[in-house]
């Protein structure tokens, strides 16, 4: 795993968010196919860059992630 790797990683992610207001992680998982690592360090990624939220889910079961806006 390196720098670009995650990268790309994160790109798939920002695509798969650009197609909905917010989606969950499993979500983006089955959108992405990526596995539980990649999806987040790609996470990490955007959050780092000030381009994703992280919302609060009601049953705390699953993380929702939204763009920036």
């Amino acid at each position: 795993m390196n720098t670009d790797t995650i990268g790309t990683w994160a790109g798939l992610v920002w695509n798969a968010l650009s197609e909905a207001d917010v989606l969950g992680n499993k979500q983006i998982k089955k959108m992405t196919k990526l596995k539980d690592k990649e999806l987040y360090a790609a996470l990490g990624w955007l959050a780092r860059e000030g381009k994703i939220t992280f919302e609060d889910n009601e049953d705390n079961t699953e993380i929702l992630v939204a763009l920036v806006k």
